[in-house]
């Protein structure tokens, strides 16, 4: 049997969804399974025991409609038994049209339906601490008669990447025998990006509470705004950071991370991977986000989270994500860092 899924854009999605092949792994022990996704966001479910073979779709096929043809066209030459297309948008599903599998898996959308053998209609709410993002990603197989489990990312580090970048650390006097905290200081985009003087006061507070090492999470082209960011903290906070050392790759960014006590700051991406790779975390919503569906495994003194909504609930009252992203900046002023002074304290204490 081969099994198909697609799951293209953004490294935390591509990551979520790479809990899907555990569980067909479990039930097709014998099946080849295959992971669609982008180029860019291979490194966070390499070396994945589960994953057999990747398909990267490119910015070739991105910008080109006949390319893209061509390539939902290649994809149909793989005679897949079964797609189960997690992204569920135009392009995932003409290459899921075009793969002639029998039995063809995604979410309900009215003008995708007749694709598709199965589409599943993703919930609102859950009760469960997985979160919705799992949740929802669990449901797709239901089909399959896989029964719900509750199945975390997990990122795969090999033990020369985990022996490099600790030698990469002390030879830029880190000491891994001291605290040492990563800060995730910039969003995706400036929508998800805590206000640059807030953030300066949440990294004061850290470097306050633990006297431990910092880092900042930022790639070069960043570099500017993070700098805007260390600019605003103390000087005594600035003592405490070490500015230029950062991964050159998402790899070497994933090996660091897996040293440090925690991680903190915008929620996104660089959260989702550092609780894969078991290292605790304290995320900041954007305020226009919808936390409920990713705040995965949450756990007191181990993976928690703030949103504005959790200090002022009369300014959502009904409103979608929608209504609220052209509101972001105002609401991220809203959003004041003495809000979750007492919480990030608290879960400070536990990461020493």
């Amino acid at each position: 049997m081969k099994i198909l899924v697609i799951q293209q854009k953004m490294i935390g999605d591509v990551l979520t969804s790479s809990i899907l092949f555990e569980a067909l792994r479990q039930k097709y022990p014998n099946a080849h399974l295959d992971y669609l996704i982008n180029t860019h966001t291979h490194p966070v479910v390499e070396n994945n025991p589960f994953i057999d073979n990747f398909i990267f779709f490119t910015q070739i096929e991105e910008n080109s409609k006949r390319k893209l043809f061509q390539f939902a066209k290649y994809i149909g030459t793989k005679n897949y038994d079964m797609v189960i297309d997690v992204y569920s948008k135009i392009s995932s599903n003409i290459i899921t049209l075009y793969s002639k599998a029998k039995t063809k898996i995604s979410y309900y959308k009215p003008y995708s339906a007749f694709i598709y053998n199965h589409n599943i209609k993703r919930l609102s709410s859950t009760e469960l601490d997985c979160g919705l993002a799992i949740v929802n990603r669990m449901q797709l197989l239901e089909p399959l008669n896989i029964e719900f489990k509750a199945i975390k990312p997990q990122i795969y580090l090999t033990d020369k990447e985990l022996a490099n970048s600790k030698l990469f650390l002390e030879s830029h006097n880190i000491s891994l025998k001291k605290p040492l905290y990563m800060i995730s200081v910039l969003g995706s985009g400036a929508t998800k990006t805590y206000p640059f003087e807030y953030m300066a006061q949440v990294i004061d507070q850290v470097a306050e509470t633990t006297k431990g090492q910092i880092l900042f999470n930022y790639i070069p082209n960043q570099e500017k705004d993070a700098k805007a960011i260390y600019d605003l903290c103390k000087p005594k906070t600035q003592n405490l950071i070490h500015f230029q050392v950062f991964g050159k790759s998402l790899r070497e960014f994933l090996a660091i991370t897996s040293h440090c006590n925690a991680i903190i700051g915008n929620e996104g991406g660089a959260i989702n991977m550092a609780k894969a790779l078991n290292v605790k975390t304290f995320a900041i919503f954007s305020p226009w986000i919808d936390k409920a569906t990713w705040n995965i495994f949450e756990e007191l003194g181990k993976n928690e989270s703030v949103h504005l909504k959790d200090f002022k609930a009369e300014l959502y009252s009904k409103k979608s994500e929608k209504e609220l992203k052209p509101k972001a900046n105002e609401l991220y002023i809203a959003f004041k860092p003495h809000f979750f002074r007492e919480k990030l304290n608290l879960f400070l204490e536990q990461t020493l």
